[in-house]
């Protein structure tokens, strides 16, 4: 009475294999390898049909076949003794220690370089009322940082109490989304600058800087003010610019930061940015001051008075005659 198959479903590869100008045995002595040792242990009964299948099928494949197959049951620790002396391989013992390679010490990691906290860091920190100069500081230092610095100031706007910009009205958003998507797809970076000043009320060169920034998280923070979906931010950022849509890391890292993006920290950020303007336009109209053209004049020699004032000497009148009268 023949035995039950270790592993039903294989008669018709059995089959297969006998036929003339088909040879499967490769085939059939990895997969018959990788089928057993997907099980932790096995009976009796099924040790000897594996030894039984594969013990011919070892010797008749190529060298590739035999060493693949060599190398699946080196390491399993329920490979039959047969298998283990056929394939060459020493059978191991229990009480056998596996010798350890010294551990590898961890290379120190280079201490960050330490920096005092700039006078907008520090402002971020203790949650001061934003002032237009705190406003310009915040912009300038988030335009000046790097992706990780960006992403680090925008998560901590979030949690500030500096006061966020109104939303922006949805009708003007959804309008203004028609056109900045349709500029995108134009790759006109101009009407998109001019048409995001508009939206967002800010200066043009504050909106040219935004739309130009090569980071892209300006651009993420605007178009999280005016409340634009995912897909349609993602579509701006790829046709916007075709450099940075070449770039998918670039494109994929700025998607995922506008997910995460809140929308506080992109009005707070707003904010921010139109107070600035603020700064540089007081800066540029600043009022004169009632010593102002005391300071500037140029400082002139005192005026020598006569040494003979005028009607100190008496006048002396003199005839025709040359005879004083």
């Amino acid at each position: 009475m023949t035995a039950a198959p270790l592993f039903p479903g294989f008669d018709g590869l059995m089959t297969l294999s006998r036929r003339e100008g088909v040879d499967i045995r490769p085939t059939l002595l990895r997969v018959l390898t990788d089928l057993y040792v997907q099980a932790r242990s096995h009976s009796p009964d099924e040790e000897r049909q594996f030894v039984e299948l594969t013990s011919r099928l070892i010797e008749q494949v190529d060298d590739a076949t035999r060493a693949a197959v060599r190398a699946r049951l080196a390491i399993y620790p329920g490979t039959p003794l047969k298998t283990l002396i056929q394939l060459g391989l020493e059978p191991a013992h229990p009480n056998d220690s596996v010798p350890l390679a010294e551990a590898i010490a961890a290379a120190p990691r280079p201490e960050p370089a330490t920096r005092e906290p700039s006078e907008a860091e520090l402002r971020l920190a203790s949650s001061l009322s934003m002032q237009p100069k705190d406003a310009a500081e915040i912009s300038e230092l988030f335009f000046a940082a790097g992706g990780p610095e960006r992403a680090l100031i925008l998560h901590n706007l979030n949690d500030t109490r500096l006061k966020a910009s109104a939303r922006i009205p949805a009708p003007r958003a959804k309008r203004a989304l028609h056109i900045l998507e349709m500029a995108a797809f134009a790759s006109d970076a101009e009407n998109f600058a001019l048409e995001l000043g508009e939206a967002l009320i800010l200066p043009s060169r504050i909106a040219a800087q935004v739309t130009s920034d090569p980071g892209g998280e300006p651009l993420a923070c605007a178009m999280k003010a005016l409340d634009t979906p995912s897909p349609i931010f993602q579509r701006v950022l790829l046709f916007l610019n075709p450099q940075f849509g070449t770039s998918v890391q670039k494109v994929y890292r700025i998607s995922r930061l506008y997910d995460h993006l809140s929308e506080r920290s992109a009005l707070v950020m707003l904010a921010a940015w139109r107070g600035s303007s603020m700064a540089a336009a007081r800066a540029k109209y600043r009022p004169g001051l009632y010593d102002d053209e005391r300071q500037r004049a140029r400082s002139a020699p005192a005026e020598r008075r006569p040494t003979v004032q005028p009607g100190s000497a008496p006048i002396v009148r003199t005839g025709t005659d040359n005879s004083d009268r």
